[in-house]
């Protein structure tokens, strides 16, 4: 039987465990370019233990950013540090990850500590969203993105197709597509969202469109032995939970019809108004019946910071990976906190050697401590 630290193989990836460091936002970029921030940071993350760091929401093009301080990988200035973070997360002992991603109608916000809401439109730093139609998500993002023509969504998908080459050459060993959380990818898919007359919208095989179109084209440029993974909200949470949850399952079929290893699960909020039942693990059981059902490796990230709740996922097949958010940004050494918890045998083993010496050390003070 599976568990939290037992090896997990995707493709000719091996993860050392069954835990992952999510994307998580820093908004700490200019121009999309990464900096010392985040070489420091995701380095720390790599050597705290965890089996994958996925690199946080990298837009694929200028407009795809959430905020003027996201990471970006539309050019090569922008890639060339990446690859210094990617080398970094290896180093330490991680599969280096990354997400690509544009943020659609959220786009042009406010970073969350200066409001989290749309940038003003005479703010110079704002710019113009762009969206499946022209429907603001509303709440504190009601700018009206502008509704994208076919060449639009032509651009964009060449956009994701460029920045998935660039993130392999930059070294990223596992691909995730953000097709979650109320962005682009997830509002092609959601009727709240999408109200076109074209063969981008209307009935859900429409909607279905461009995420499948935009997959078939990573695909195409992506290595065949490498983990191509995606993020998408299969549920809202609306009252309409049934339907698309199974809406959602179909899609995930199609997508691993053409390709898709793994699916990291998650909330759509494509819309303000919702009753999401939020607590430990909420999402474990929608996780599992998506794996049973649409026949592919899962993993999610909301909820499980308890090490018992992330094992008992991970043996109760609800998961195959357990991705630990915010918890690791309280402690870069959950996977060591974790192993202690469990009660593993030399926990030690999941920290870099010089913490795990001294470590060791004190945990057996009968040993002399050389000054």
């Amino acid at each position: 039987m599976a568990d939290l630290f037992s090896r997990f193989q995707l493709k000719a990836v091996t993860l050392r465990n069954r835990i992952a460091v999510p994307p998580m936002c820093q908004y700490m970029a200019e121009d999309g370019v990464a900096n010392d921030w985040h070489q420091a940071h995701y380095a720390t993350l790599a050597r705290g233990g965890s089996g994958l760091v996925i690199v946080e929401a990298t837009g694929v093009a200028p407009e795809g950013r959430i905020t003027p301080g996201c990471l970006g990988i539309w050019n090569d200035a922008q890639a060339e540090q990446l690859r210094k973070i990617a080398a970094a997360i290896k180093a330490a002992g991680a599969v280096p990850g990354i997400q690509i991603a544009h943020a659609g109608r959220k786009a042009s916000a406010n970073k969350p500590w200066e409001g989290d809401d749309h940038m003003a439109e005479s703010d110079p730093r704002a710019w113009q969203p762009i969206a499946p139609s022209a429907l603001a998500f509303g709440g504190g993002l009601p700018r009206v993105p502008q509704a994208m023509t076919l060449a639009d969504i032509a651009r964009v998908q060449n956009d994701f197709v460029a920045a998935a080459k660039r993130a392999l050459a930059a070294g990223f060993e596992w691909l995730e597509i953000h097709f979650a959380h109320g962005y682009l990818g997830q509002s092609f898919t959601s009727a709240h969202s999408n109200q076109r007359t074209d063969q981008y919208g209307g009935s859900f095989e429409n909607r279905s469109r461009f995420t499948i179109e935009t997959l078939e084209a990573i695909r195409a440029v992506w290595p065949e032995h490498l983990p191509l993974t995606a993020r998408f909200g299969v549920i809202e949470y609306d009252g309409k939970d049934e339907e698309t949850l199974n809406e959602s399952i179909q899609l995930v079929k199609a997508w691993r019809d053409r390709g898709l290893d793994m699916l990291s699960v998650s909330v759509g909020f494509t819309i303000p108004e919702t009753n999401i039942p939020w607590g430990p693990a909420f999402l474990a059981p929608i996780a599992q019946r998506v794996r049973q059902e649409a026949g592919i490796p899962v993993s999610s990230a909301w909820g499980f910071g308890a090490p018992t709740l992330a094992d008992g996922a991970i043996r109760n097949e609800q998961l195959d990976l357990a991705m630990i958010g915010r918890a690791h940004l309280e402690n870069p050494h959950w996977p060591y906190f974790a192993a202690k918890a469990l009660g593993k045998d030399q926990a030690a083993w999941v920290l870099p050697a010089p913490y795990a010496h001294w470590l060791a050390r004190y945990h057996n003070p009968s040993e002399t401590v050389k000054k």
